[in-house]
């Protein structure tokens, strides 16, 4: 099956495409860019996590990885004719990855996430016009939830209209499910929830930060605002690409939505620290609930109105409080079920993820694409 993948260059998008390339299919990849060459060079920036120069190369030179120019938020999704006529002719399969995960400003969150899902949907109905369409992977958010507190969130019980969202994000994802569900024909679309994504369970190395760095500034202060006892759903990349892959490619799908998260089995916030205190040889961390709502008020003042550096780390750190305290988790058997994949623990490979964090200076050490080697090269021609 040759499979569009939108946001192929975004942290997600990167682990759908290298795992599809992996099992021997074909992606066209929708990339912003100014040129070929360029959308080249920012597919590399995404695929070097996964993949090395060579491979990277031959998958381009098979014609099994080829960029497609375009953007989600513009009619036809932005391709010109040509890649348009391409991509009627030859997908037959969608995975929609594109996002923005800006949680402050309703104006981009409904440029891209809906205007995007909107696009993608009408792709999708395009190629069932011409018989192609086996199957959209719509990747969605456990938080089209909503608010909620210490609940074990099933996935057919997930989207309650009348209850308040948390961010412009969350928002604009679950009316983007909602028009998928309405536009794309039946039978044709797999949704799938990712919970709190951090990290790689095989490899401390990542592309993606923000998270990363607003739990390592939690991590290094004596005293936390939350319940010890509260679950954390947190689930490693590798986890969610190979279920979104396995997914997209199986043959028959027996629900319509997964939960691509640690459910049950969650951990709790005091097996993080205590994994991260005997790693890193700190003191372990103490706890005092009682301060969360006061804690999350303060945050909240700071982002507004403290120092700069004090505004960017409030910032940061209110965008992700409520998913912090929250204690929901989100039920994940259908998906284990299937796939037959289960999500490493957080508490057994955070350390690692953080050592790299902190000595990369959360900064990924990109490495420019090299030219073809010559032996390659030859085989090219």
């Amino acid at each position: 099956m040759t499979t569009l993948v939108t946001g192929a260059t975004g942290y997600l998008g990167g682990y759908v495409t290298a795992g599809l390339l992996a099992r021997g299919e074909r992606v066209l990849g929708l990339v912003r860019a100014r040129d070929r060459a360029h959308a080249r060079e920012r597919l590399w920036e995404t695929l070097q996590l996964h993949l090395d120069a060579d491979a990277f190369h031959a998958a381009l030179r098979e014609d099994r990885l080829h960029p497609v120019l375009g953007d989600v938020r513009h009619e036809d999704l932005g391709t010109s004719p040509a890649d348009r006529a391409r991509v009627l002719s030859e997908v037959s399969g969608v995975v929609h990855a594109a996002a923005t995960l800006n949680r402050r400003s309703a104006r981009a969150c409904a440029d891209v996430n809906l205007r995007g899902a909107l696009a993608v949907a009408q792709l999708g109905r395009a190629l069932a016009e011409r018989g192609r369409l086996r199957r959209v992977t719509w990747v969605s958010t456990v938080a089209v939830a909503g608010r909620r507190r210490a609940e074990v969130v099933a996935e057919d019980a997930a989207i309650e209209w009348e209850r308040s969202d948390f961010d412009p994000y969350a928002r604009t994802k679950k009316f983007g499910e909602h028009l998928a569900h309405t536009l794309l024909p039946p039978g044709s679309l797999a949704v799938v929830r990712p919970s709190i994504v951090l990290g790689d369970s095989r490899f401390p190395a990542t592309t993606q930060f923000d998270m990363v760095r607003a739990f390592v500034r939690l991590g290094q202060v004596p005293l936390l605002p939350f319940d010890p006892e509260a679950r954390l759903d947190i689930v490693p990349a590798d986890f969610v690409g190979g279920a979104t892959v396995a997914l997209h490619l199986a043959p028959t799908l027996a629900h319509r939505t997964y939960h691509l998260a640690a459910g049950r089995d969650a951990p709790r916030f005091v097996e993080i620290t205590d994994a991260l205190s005997r790693a890193l040889g700190t003191r372990r961390v103490r706890f005092a609930p009682r301060l969360t709502r006061p804690c999350g008020a303060t945050l909240s003042l700071l982002a507004r109105v403290g120092p700069r550096a004090t505004r960017r780390l409030a910032t940061l750190l209110d965008v992700f409080w409520p998913y912090l305290e929250w204690d929901v988790v989100f039920d994940n058997r259908r998906v284990v079920r299937e796939t037959g994949l289960i999500p490493a623990r957080f508490p057994s490979y955070c350390a690692g993820l953080f050592r790299y964090a902190l000595d990369q200076d959360f900064r990924y050490p990109l490495r420019p694409l090299p030219a073809p080697r010559p032996a390659l090269a030859e085989l090219s021609l």
